[in-house]
């Protein structure tokens, strides 16, 4: 049955659309011009800057990638502010207020923080931020993920020289410690009174590069599991078999997690699940033996033995039945056997409920995600759990949505591998699609707000 027309709310609805109409005609006539040569230079230039700061844990030159931020943001005419929540760990926060201010936020979050590298295996220096001549951006942090804060700040450049003013107010948060799990960075700013004033609504992160042309959305993680198994065991000869000793007993855990291992693999592998939906298991080290002045004691079976291994769990799992393997399986105790998690981070909220992110039109953010990246000529795979851990986590764990996405199309995976790099056109290009994403996000007013609908505009 159709509604009845309401002729006295069209005058109305067509005198509060006109601005907006004459303003996105103004938009398409003058839309924001791409960087010249130079300013493409310049815009490098400042990446390399920022991957030229070691910010390498476990001693990051966080002085210095404080000044470096504060800089830009000064550059930017950005109101910043630098927190330490722990002593030594700067949390930097950047505003672009918006018009609105009774609208909550938009915050988007990046790490200043890379992990460790093998110098010697890189052809170009780590800290380098050389480029080749293909356009390929090496350093650490080129894509974990120096390049995303960067991104950032590039696109607010942009549309503050086309003149764009966004509705809500955008965050930016620069912090110290994801790559050693955040607990003093991302994880005391979600749980503190600052972030509270934000008013924050929704959070951006960090994604994973894909190897074709389309982008990786992410609406969960899977969270860490770090599992030390120690062994005990009579210590004798070297020539003699004895039942239960330290090591066979390490290497029967080893050989069932294996299995196991073996078994989700196969899931991947035949196409029935994705990374981001099994359990992964990778062993970190094994410890056992009895040292000597030239290695190890060779004729002494060890009394002790030990094996760490990291162990990612998706919000789709059953813990339980996990936790019951461990027990049973992994790690017995008729075995003489004993374990502990170095770290174990609960995929679920305070009600039990998994921690992810609606991916469906009853989260208007995820919509708003995918329009701009498609407005930006992009194009987006399914959505997916991330393989691994962000400090996106925190921010879910409040009940906010949080989103990860990386704009690293027809990139290899480098995350902590060596010679990690970008690619220039790449990186110019998710310079963009940041710009349609802070202008769709910044500008985004909820049905019934001001009397009109998202749908009627």
């Amino acid at each position: 049955m159709e509604k009845p027309c309401n002729s006295r709310r069209q005058p109305f609805l067509l005198l509060h659309l006109l601005p907006l109409f004459l303003s996105s005609l103004s938009a398409l006539a003058n839309p924001t011009p791409s960087p010249s040569q130079d300013e493409q230079s310049q815009i490098i230039s400042r990446f390399q800057q920022y991957l030229q700061i070691n910010t390498t844990q476990p001693s990051p030159d966080y002085q210095t990638s404080t000044q470096f931020i504060s800089s830009q943001a000064d550059s930017l005419s950005l109101e910043s502010r630098v927190i330490e929540f722990v002593k030594g760990k700067p949390v930097v926060v950047l505003k672009w207020p918006g018009s609105d201010p009774s609208l909550p936020s938009v915050l988007l979050n990046s790490h200043t923080d890379v992990v460790s590298f093998e110098h010697s295996k890189w052809i170009h220096p780590p800290l380098g931020g050389y480029v080749d001549q293909r356009g390929d951006i090496y350093g650490r942090g080129s894509q974990d993920m120096k390049c995303v804060g960067m991104q950032y700040l590039e696109a607010i450049r942009r549309l503050k020289a086309s003149g764009f003013r966004p509705k809500r107010s955008l965050y930016l948060s620069f912090v110290p410690d994801e790559e050693i799990g955040g607990n003093d960075g991302a994880k005391k700013l979600a749980y503190s009174d600052v972030f509270k004033d934000m008013n924050v609504e929704i959070v951006l992160d960090e994604g994973l590069p894909s190897l074709n042309e389309n982008y990786r959305l992410f609406y969960a993680e899977k969270a860490p599991w770090w599992l030390v198994i120690k062994s005990n065991g009579a210590p004798g000869h070297g020539a003699k078999l004895y039942d239960n000793s330290a090591m066979e007993n390490i290497f029967k855990s080893i050989e069932s997690i294996r299995r196991f291992r073996a078994s989700q693999f196969d899931l991947l592998k035949s196409g029935l699940k994705s990374e981001g939906e099994v359990i992964s298991v990778n062993m970190a080290f094994l410890k056992a033996g009895t040292p000597s002045p030239t290695g190890f004691v060779m004729n002494l079976q060890p009394s002790e033995a030990e094996a760490g291994f990291d162990i990612r769990v998706p919000p789709t799992a059953d813990i339980k039945s996990l936790e019951k393997r461990i027990a049973e399986e992994w790690a017995p105790a008729s075995r003489n056997m004993t374990f502990e998690f170095k770290q174990k981070v609960i995929p679920y909220d305070d009600l039990g409920r998994p921690l992810v992110t609606a991916t469906d039109s009853s989260n208007p953010w995820w919509i708003l995600m995918e329009e701009a990246i498609k407005k930006a000529n992009g194009k987006i795979e399914k959505p997916e759990i991330f393989s691994g851990a962000t400090d996106a986590r925190y921010f879910r764990q409040l009940g906010l949505p949080a989103i990860g996405f990386s704009p690293m199309a027809n990139t290899p995976y480098l995350l902590h591998d060596h010679n990690e790099f970008l690619n220039k056109a790449e990186y110019l290009r998710g310079i963009e699609v940041y710009e349609s994403i802070i202008k769709a996000y910044t500008s985004y007013t909820p049905p019934g707000r001001d009397g009109v609908s998202r749908d009627e505009l």
